[in-house]
């Protein structure tokens, strides 16, 4: 399959458009023509691949919306027009796990465990420590530092968590902070056992279950649970995600990270959304996600920044696995915004190649959050595109860690 016109020069004069608001996204119409290479993630837009790529391409936006999308040379006429410069257009990156409502900082930790010492789940504790002593406001700050952080390397949509509050206020309160800027909100009271309850790991269950779940629940769309050992173990996980589907949230596991255990198979039989790390698992745990519509959502910037045993993308994909691609970004163990620092990560060391890892960061991720309506180039997809200083998808892994991202459509508006 051909990906892009690898042979051509970018040319180096940026693309232009007229400034955009809101209001005028959602009156106008806007062509953006020239791509060599549109990354739509409809085989039938396409050469019938799963990316649906279209060479010598043009997206048409109307309102927040995608209208058309074809060749260059079949553009409708528009109110305006943008001029891609032969580069490279895909659909925005859906990160769909990352804990972004926190305070404080860990780069003692990671040093240490960079010099020796290995990652546990009782790490989190000291975030828990300084979320709880920030105001609303820190928290806040905070956040939206690192949306921006994400939107400049191509974010469009995002899942967060809380998990660092461990009270029913401070859950609470992060939810509601997160609430403000995203849909895809997740109740993770069970993060790990609180340190208040170092004692009785039943009676925080009882809490999370209980007042806390619902205090909790009307800022959230999703419940998660650390299911590892020094967390919660199968039965504690399987209380906590029935009591949150109770609430109408609906499930999402952070599951075999640090070992093998019941988090995969839990996910598949309660139908949560994901599964997310996925790093230990047996032919069973394997079988059970491709029967299944649980996602595996593999986050190799936690592999990377713990030395840690990498997940076998190439196993799941092999066995007909739907995979994510994701950040995990939180302060301890995967302190990174940039997706395409993760897709270079799965192709190098996942086994993953560029079309796969490039589909699953985007099209892979709007299936974690069960999304139509994002990770895609299609008409009635919103219109989140991300424009790359390349001529093809592939330059993400070809050349890593340079900021290929030149341009991000959040919703038909520009705002890179």
């Amino acid at each position: 399959m051909t990906t892009g016109r690898a042979e051509d020069p970018v040319r180096p004069t940026p693309p232009t458009s007229s400034p955009a608001t809101p209001e005028d996204a959602m009156s106008s119409t806007t062509v953006i023509t020239n791509i060599a290479g549109l990354v739509t993630n409809d085989p039938s837009l396409g050469d019938g691949s799963p990316l649906g790529l279209i060479q010598d391409a043009a997206v048409v936006i109307e309102g927040d919306r995608v209208a058309w999308t074809g060749e260059s040379s079949k553009a409708p006429a528009t109110d305006n027009r943008v001029d891609a410069g032969g580069r490279a257009v895909i659909p925005g990156f859906v990160d769909s796990h990352s804990h972004l409502v926190f305070a404080g900082d860990r780069t003692q930790e990671f040093n240490a465990r960079m010099s020796g010492r290995a990652y546990s789940a009782g790490g989190i504790r000291t975030t828990v420590a300084a979320t709880r002593a920030a105001s609303d406001e820190d928290l806040e700050r905070n956040l939206t530092r690192y949306l921006r952080e994400a939107l400049r390397q191509g974010t469009t949509t995002f899942e967060t968590k809380s998990g660092y509050g461990l009270t029913v206020e401070d859950e609470a309160r992060a939810l509601r902070i997160a609430a403000a800027h995203t849909d895809e909100v997740t109740y993770l009271g069970a993060h790990i056992v609180s340190p208040d309850y170092a004692d009785d790991p039943a009676g925080y269950v009882a809490l999370v279950t209980g007042e806390m779940l619902d205090a909790c629940a009307p800022y959230a769309r999703w419940v998660d649970v650390f299911c590892e050992k020094g967390a919660f173990d199968g039965d504690q996980a399987r209380a906590i995600l029935t009591a949150g589907k109770a609430k109408g949230l609906h499930p999402r596991v952070h599951a075999n990270q640090l070992s093998y255990g019941p988090g995969v198979q839990l996910a598949v039989e309660l139908d949560a959304a994901s599964a997310d790390h996925c790093t230990h698992l047996t032919d069973a745990d394997v079988d059970a996600l491709a029967s299944g519509d649980t996602v595996a959502t593999l986050l190799p910037g936690a592999e990377f920044s713990t030395r840690a045993e990498w997940p076998d993308a190439r196993r799941l994909i092999d066995a007909g696995v739907t995979v994510a691609l994701s950040t995990d970004c939180n302060p301890g163990s995967s302190f990174t915004s940039s997706v395409p620092f993760c897709i270079a990560l799965a192709v190098r060391d996942m086994r993953m190649t560029p079309d796969e890892a490039v589909w699953s960061a985007t099209a892979g991720g709007a299936r974690a959050l069960r999304r139509d309506d994002v990770g895609r180039i299609a008409p009635g997809a919103y219109a989140d595109l991300t424009l790359l200083d390349a001529p093809s998808h592939v330059h993400l892994a070809y050349r890593p860690g340079v900021p290929l991202v030149t341009g991000v459509w959040r919703r038909g508006v520009r705002e890179v």
